[in-house]
């Protein structure tokens, strides 16, 4: 089920983010983190942890150096 997220994050960092440029305040972008989180994490937990890490993409937040994280509490 993994799989349904990460084929349309795949072809928004290849095709639909190179046109919009590096605008991303985080490292690792978001989209990467959004890959990482599903792929490690499985579906449900790495869609709760993108949505929780997009939320953050304001001007009121300092962006950074945001990893995802290796264990889920």
């Amino acid at each position: 089920m993994r799989y349904l997220l990460l084929i349309p994050i795949k072809f928004y960092q290849l095709f639909i983010s190179p046109m919009l440029g590096s605008n991303c305040r985080f490292q690792p972008t978001c989209s990467q983190y959004a890959y990482d989180s599903v792929k490690n994490h499985g579906f449900f937990k790495g869609l709760a942890l993108s949505a929780k890490r997009i939320s953050k993409c304001h001007p009121w937040h300092d962006g950074g150096y945001d990893p995802v994280p290796k264990k889920i509490i």
